[in-house]
């Protein structure tokens, strides 16, 4: 083999014969000067040649192995005749086989593959014409091939110059194409980067022959989430269809194999004389094809689903023929367009043949909306189908469209609260045509036009019942959405005309309409009289009557008394981010800016010294929201709705209609004072809900830290105002509310900020004490269990028992049926137990004394030494007495008394706590169960009348008490001895089954399931739970669940910022997590809940893929175009978009306190 094939027999000769090395054919002999005269010599004679005849084209080079090149090989001579024929021949040759032969020819006889090996048989005849291998016949033959052939042949030269000529043509392939010809390129690589034919020991050449075998590409594998795999997942499978024959009674030892096709045999005829050929063969062999008539066998099992399919469509148009009024047989038909589109080929477009239609939303769409318009036609009144029309056009209407219509529908049914209410989340919910002040005027014509239908102002729409109701979660709605645009002086004032308008209203005035009340009210909001929470109000009644009397007296206001002076320095360190620089400020002004701002007049203000006018409220802003609320129930809850705003624990959640719209902060998750002690937890019950003043970033720990000193004055100046409105259970449940303010304030110090905790606690006791020389307080348990709490937190454990004493020794005897008393009872027991875990303590002896001392009728003493036995004997014979007697009052049929609805979980949990401490876990355990299996029968979701439905409440409520103390105490005793997690798994898993919105069960349940090392158990139930309950909790819990997961591989993984081995593999927790927002957001709730928003955006961020991040950010402000955290938050993230950031917000009018001008001054100076 030679490197260059073209001068294989020139290396040979100049080898003299002798062995040659075994690389020697890298060896280059076509430079050799020896050679170069003659070479120029034959050059000028080819030249003439080809002058003579037609011009030379790419001629295939011969050459052989190297092997074969030094047998000896006879050819004879031909004439120049035959050659001329066999050339005409080779010229009409193909032209692919053409280009097979230069490339086997060009890139030579030094392959060994097997495509060089046929082409050479192919063609021995050919060659052996052309063939000389004795020197003394190349001049002759190369003088034949010259006169006549275009080609030149190896075999056919004796020196180096009959190669070499000049090819004047081109050739036309080189630009027609964008490559070489693959023939003419070299089928070997060279290995090394050494020149060639210097050093044979560096060189090395793989040949690249043509292989058999054909390189597939490379399939990539679909996932199952690709849209391929899930078309074929979403077909349906052939069923498996049993024997139709009856089976028989009488066993068989085998089971027969019948023939599938029952059809008699054959007849033997001329064409079938032995009778195996079936119908169509015989009618093949008779030149018979089949009749063209006759049909294919269908498939029977997808004809008995179309038969099925086809019946029920036919049932369904049958019943709404009949029943055309029906509105919930025409949602049940729309419902059932989705099983007809997922059945493969119900409609067929011929005999035989599937449906081949793409099966795409949209069409599923038109089919369910002209359902819809044919109900509609029938139910020209139905507010339900026109909303389910309403909300099926939103998937491919445009939003102004679609505006149309719901004004449409509006203008039809003023009087639908429901509708209202929907409308207004539609309109809050479009960020092209959303605007706060928009959307500000439409919550006041709403409200406005529902007290006009509640007034029987407009007669052609009735009042519909719960309207009041209904109403009053609207404004509650409203206030949120302006907490959450940043207007919290809107929302102040607001709450404070509507405690005015409610309590403080001139009797001249009650009878007339609401429109009227509002025109009498403006002149008092007008007239700077000082309104609830501001130091001398007095209230609307009094201003009228003084006005009449002829005003009032003005009294000089006392000047020590001075406000002090805000603190200029509002920027700390100038030399931090702009960005950062502006969240400080901001968050700042709205901590200390939140209440409306008034001119003094003892000050000589007036409404030009406000350095910023949006802080002043006017009448216009507040006058078409103002409502008339008649229940006192309504009253009460407005009262604790307005405290929560301002932060105090009052336990009021909102209405379910606005309770998610309103969640934006994750105090949901917050479970460190749970983990410290579970039995005595303090629950602010936050419940993802801020205050106002209240915009930190996602994440902080939510505590009661109070407000500025103007605040906490405001607040003080609103308990003293509200407290002489209410009675009986409603003062006391305010004092107790108040109290819990104060107290989580101490708890705010304890962990926090130990200075502020002498003050703090000193302060909270006094007015602890205040509330209690009150007449209407000082039996009033709630209060002496919340003071006595108070002791203990700050350390003084004898004094809190001295307190828990003498309130128990007020009491006399109840004998188990004061709720109050067993409260007070249970939380003293509980704090003794946490004081010594131990359960043979002397703490723990201090507790069944006072669980003991419950029972008995003799009035209570201070614990003197251990339990006797026969007392513990008695107090469970007691306790077993009182429990039997309420489960039988409360599951009877009758409706159960209050009483024993109140002291029931109460009694049940004292119970249980007593036989931890006496018997043991497992005998409190069995006294839950015995409870949970009496209620869980009674607790129905939805009762057929409202009394049935009050009970079911109550029970519930009592229910879940009980499994909160019964996971708490399992918690407990976990943590002081072991105990298997099985059974507070299970509990929880059951509780939150029947109570998928209990913030404290949730918190619990993902606490003790992060230890597991597996999370399918965890993930099953959470699928499960998500899938079938309509509230928002099971996905944020579910989210939270897989974050603390990965949290703690993320710890695993990565020690001290760097990258070591995984010992608790991933498994794609990032694509699950994405997975669940993803799935959270689709609902209608998670769509519009700004917490679910701010939770994606966070973690997307934390993962670094901020340009993902912002794609959400910018999908969250299409949903929830009202949140001001979510702007500030993107702040955070995206600290170069600052400028476009305020722009947006600015554009949509949502609070903004710093202007970047304002900024830059600030900076400046």
């Amino acid at each position: 083999m030679a490197l260059f094939p073209a001068f294989a027999d020139v290396s040979e000769a100049s080898g003299g014969g002798a062995s040659r090395k075994e690389l020697d054919w890298l060896s280059n002999p076509s430079f050799c000067v020896g050679n170069l005269t003659s070479l120029s010599q034959r050059t000028e004679e080819v030249t003439a040649l080809a002058a003579e005849g037609s011009p030379l084209t790419r001629s295939p080079l011969r050459s052989e192995l190297s092997g074969e090149s030094d047998t000896s090989r006879t050819a004879p001579q031909v004439s120049r005749k035959k050659k001329k024929e066999k050339k005409k021949k080779r010229k009409h040759q193909h032209r692919k086989k053409t280009k097979r032969i230069h490339e086997q020819s060009s890139s030579g006889g030094s392959e060994s593959d097997t495509d060089s090996g046929k082409d050479r048989s192919s063609r021995s005849i050919k060659d052996s014409q052309k063939e000389s291998e004795k020197p003394s016949q190349g001049s002759d033959a190369v003088g034949v091939a010259a006169a006549g052939h275009r080609s030149i042949w190896l075999e056919d030269i004796q020196t180096l110059a009959e190669v070499f000529m000049t090819d004047r043509k081109p050739d036309p392939a080189n630009w027609e194409y964008k490559s070489l010809y693959r023939g003419d390129i070299a089928r070997y690589k060279r290995k090394g980067d050494s020149c060639l034919g210097i050093n044979p020991k560096k060189q090395c050449i793989s040949w690249e022959g043509t292989s058999a075998v054909k390189k597939h590409a490379h399939k990539h594998l679909e996932r199952y989430f690709t849209k391929k795999s899930v078309g074929l997942m979403r077909t349906e499978g052939i069923a498996v269809c049993g024997n139709t024959e009856p089976p028989s009674s009488e066993p068989v030892p085998f089971i027969p194999v019948k023939d599938p096709a029952d059809v008699a045999a054959p007849v033997a005829t001329w064409l079938n004389p032995l009778g195996i050929y079936d119908q169509s063969t015989t009618q093949w062999l008779q030149g018979q094809g089949p009749l063209e008539q006759e049909p294919k066998q269908p498939d029977s099992q997808r004809d008995r689903e179309s038969a099925v399919l086809k019946a029920r469509v036919e049932e369904f148009n049958r019943k709404v023929r009949e029943n055309p009024r029906d509105t919930q047989l025409w949602m049940a038909f729309v419902a059932f367009q989705d099983e007809v589109m997922r059945s493969p080929g119900l409609y067929a477009l011929e005999d035989g043949e599937q449906e081949k239609h793409r099966k795409s939303l949209k069409l599923l769409l038109e089919k369910k909306l002209a359902v819809l318009e044919r109900a509609i036609e029938s139910n020209p009144s139905s507010v339900d189908l026109k909303l389910a029309k309403l909300q099926l056009c939103a998937e491919f209407w445009e939003p102004s469209a679609l505006a149309k219509e719901w004004q449409k529908l509006l203008f039809l049914h003023p009087n639908n609260t429901d509708l209202w209410q929907r409308y207004l989340s539609f309109c809050q919910s479009q960020f092209g045509t959303f605007s706060v002040s928009k959307l500000h005027s439409l919550y006041g014509k709403c409200l406005s036009t529902l007290s006009a239908v509640k007034d029987g102002s407009i007669l052609s729409h009735p009042v519909l019942p719960g309207t009041e109701e209904a109403m009053f979660a609207l404004f509650l709605q409203q206030c949120h959405f302006l907490r959450q645009a940043g207007h919290s002086e809107k929302v102040i004032s607001l709450f404070q005309a509507m405690v005015d308008f409610t309590f403080f209203k001139p009797d001249s005035v009650k009878e007339l309409p609401t429109k009227a009340q509002v025109e009498f009210f403006e002149p008092f909001w007008d007239s700077g009289e000082p309104r609830v929470g501001e130091k001398g109000a007095r209230g609307w009644r009094a201003w009228m009557h003084q006005q009449e009397r002829g005003g009032w007296v003005l009294v000089n206001p006392d000047e020590d008394e001075e406000e002090p002076e805000e603190d200029d320095q509002e920027i700390k360190d100038k030399t931090l981010p702009r960005w950062q620089i502006w969240l400080a400020v901001e968050r700042s002004r709205d901590q200390r800016h939140w209440r409306p701002w008034r001119p003094d007049k003892t000050k000589k203000q007036t409404e030009e010294d406000c350095e910023d006018p949006e802080r002043q409220v006017l009448f216009d802003d507040i006058g078409q929201s103002l409502i008339r609320l008649s229940s006192p129930g309504l009253h009460f809850q407005l009262i604790e709705a307005f405290l929560q705003f301002l932060g105090v624990p009052s336990g009021f959640l909102p209405p379910a209609s606005c309770l998610y719209l309103a969640m934006d902060e994750s105090s949901v998750f917050d479970s460190e004072l749970y983990d410290e002690k579970p039995l005595t937890y303090f629950n602010p019950s936050f419940s993802g809900i801020s205050c106002v003043g209240y915009m930190e970033q996602l994440g902080c720990p939510r505590w009661t830290k109070g407000h500025s000193r103007e605040g906490e004055d405001f607040i003080r100046n609103v308990f003293h105002l509200v407290l002489s409105l209410f009675s009986g259970k409603q003062k006391s449940q305010l004092c107790l509310s108040w109290l819990r303010y104060e107290v989580a304030k101490v708890i705010w110090c304890l962990h926090t900020k130990k200075k502020r905790l002498k003050s703090q606690g000193k302060n909270c006791k006094k007015l602890a004490k205040n509330l209690l020389k009150e007449p209407e307080n000082r039996n009033n348990f709630c209060l002496w269990k919340q003071y006595a709490h108070l002791e203990w937190l700050l350390g003084n454990i004898e004094d809190a028992r001295k307190v828990f004493d003498t309130a128990l020794s007020m009491a006399g005897s109840s004998e188990l049926k004061d709720r109050e008393l067993c409260e007070l009872s249970l939380l003293y027991a509980e704090l003794e137990m946490e004081l010594s875990p131990d359960s043979r303590g002397a703490a723990t002896g201090r507790a069944v004394h006072v669980l003991t001392r419950l029972t008995e009728s003799s009035p209570y003493g201070p614990y003197t030494g251990q339990v006797m036995a026969i007392q513990v004997l008695k107090a469970r014979k007691a306790y077993e007495r009182a429990l039997q007697d309420c489960l039988g009052q409360t599951c009877a049929s009758d409706p159960a008394p209050a009483e024993s609805l109140d002291c029931l979980g109460s009694l049940v949990k004292c119970f249980m706590l007593f036989q931890y401490l006496t018997v043991g876990i497992d005998a409190a355990v069995q006294i839950y169960g015995q409870v949970f299996a009496k209620l869980k029968d009674s607790v129905l979701p939805e009762g057929p009348g409202p009394e049935d439905s009050a009970r079911s409440q109550s029970l519930s409520s009592v229910l879940e008490a009980v499994t909160l103390l019964h996971s708490s105490l399992l918690r407990f005793h976990m943590n002081s001895s072991v105990y298997p997690l099985v059974p507070l798994r299970e509990t929880l898993s059951e509780a939150l089954k029947l109570y998928p919105g209990n913030q404290v069960l949730w918190r619990a349940y993902v606490q003790i399931q992060n230890k597991s090392h597996s999370a399918n158990k965890t993930r099953r139930f959470l699928d499960v739970v998500t899938r079938s309950a309509k509230h928002l909790e099971p996905w944020l819990f579910a989210i939270e669940a897989e974050k603390m997961r990965k949290r703690l591989v993320d710890s695993v993984q990565r020690v001290g910022g760097r990258e070591v081995h995984a010992t608790i593999p991933e498994t794609g927790l990032t694509h699950r997590i994405r997975n669940l927002f993803e799935n959270a957001i689709r609902s209608d709730k998670g769509s519009q809940c700004p917490l679910l928003w701010r939770m994606y955006l966070n973690f997307l961020v934390s993962l670094g893929n901020k340009e993902r991040s912002k794609g959400v950010f910018y999908k969250a402000l299409q949903s929830c175009p009202w949140a001001k955290v979510l702007y500030m938050d993107a702040m955070e993230y995206f600290p170069d978009e600052l400028q476009e950031i305020l722009d947006v917000m600015t554009e949509k009018e949502l609070r903004v306190r710093l202007p970047l001008e304002e900024l830059e001054l600030l900076l400046e100076d």
